[in-house]
């Protein structure tokens, strides 16, 4: 048995699938399936189950997966640690963010970071929630950018702003007009909301269960921008981060964007594990991230509010 092996078996427990296993280790799928199979054999139990459509984890197999997610993320954090014995400020930092954050804090926090850390190598990965803190605890993120609560006494969260929600509406819509938004103005509303799987959507349901409003359950988009599109095209009202209606992103005229008079709001923090080698460089960077003006996160309506009609797309 060899390290190899274990990183081979972990991808394929991701993965379920012998080419997209193979794929993201960069070895053939023959590869990669031999040695599963030397695996299996040095180990005396099946540690898959074989089927045209899906590969499937035997219980041996779960259990010797998670045995290996722990070597695995020892091993990498021995990497990390011999490689941040040289200059911190010259290495690499593999930083995880959501992509319904990614696109709109980026353009202001990346200049901070290269004029506070110029040798820095920041290395980016956007992907949902769950898949940051999996890398995370897996040792192959060394930080990610998430929205708290995050519930792990492994990891380590300095929060690093509050992100204000703003309604947006179809231009005709009764509360268009609106001044001084309150919750409870959305009673029996039905919003427009992400599908399952984004954190975006489990802030923005609780705040329909405050508000006593609730989704349009027809219709769940895979992005901000297409929620975005369908407000604009009257299909229906949504709640956006304020981050994703400042510029860069370009005004819609026919999105009336309403601010609440007591916000809710998201808070947004940069994690890590407890036992990383860059707790110390990674309180400094997430620093950086806590620097920015804090206007950025909240929304004042201007002469002629509006939101993106061209902004990022985002998945988280």
């Amino acid at each position: 048995m060899n390290l190899r092996d274990l990183y081979y078996l972990v991808a394929l427990a991701d993965h379920r699938h012998f080419g997209r296993a193979a794929a993201a280790c960069f070895v053939s799928q023959p590869t990669l399936s031999t040695q599963i199979r030397k695996l299996e054999e040095e180990l005396g139990v099946a540690l898959v189950e074989r089927n045209p459509r899906q590969v499937m984890l035997t219980p041996a197999g779960h259990a010797a997966t998670e045995r290996a997610r722990r070597i695995v993320a020892e091993v990498e954090q021995l990497k990390e640690a011999a490689r941040r014995d040289q200059d911190l400020e010259s290495g690499s930092v593999r930083l995880g963010i959501f992509p319904t954050l990614a696109p709109y804090l980026l353009p202001h926090a990346v200049p901070a970071v290269r004029d506070r850390f110029p040798r820095l190598e920041l290395l980016l990965v956007e992907e949902k929630s769950d898949v940051l803190m999996a890398r995370l605890r897996e040792g192959r993120l060394d930080a990610a950018i998430l929205a708290l609560p995050v519930e792990d006494e492994q990891l380590h969260s300095e929060t690093l702003f509050e992100e204000d929600f703003v309604l947006a509406v179809p231009r005709g819509h009764p509360l268009a007009g609106r001044e001084g938004l309150r919750m409870q103005d959305l009673d029996n509303e039905r919003l427009l909301l992400l599908e399952d799987g984004h954190c975006l959507r489990e802030q923005a349901l609780e705040v329909c269960h405050l508000a006593g409003a609730h989704e349009k359950s027809e219709f769940r988009a895979t992005s901000l921008e297409t929620l975005r599109q369908m407000v604009a095209a009257n299909v229906g009202l949504t709640l956006l981060p304020a981050l994703a209606v400042k510029p860069p992103v370009a005004p819609s005229p026919d999105i009336r964007l309403l601010a609440f008079d007591e916000p809710p709001s998201r808070r947004i923090a940069m994690v890590w594990r407890r036992t990383s080698a860059l707790d110390g460089f990674l309180r400094h960077l997430a620093g950086v991230f806590r620097a920015l003006p804090g206007a950025l996160f909240e929304y004042h309506p201007g002469p002629a509010a509006g939101t993106a009609a061209n902004g990022a797309s985002a998945d988280a």
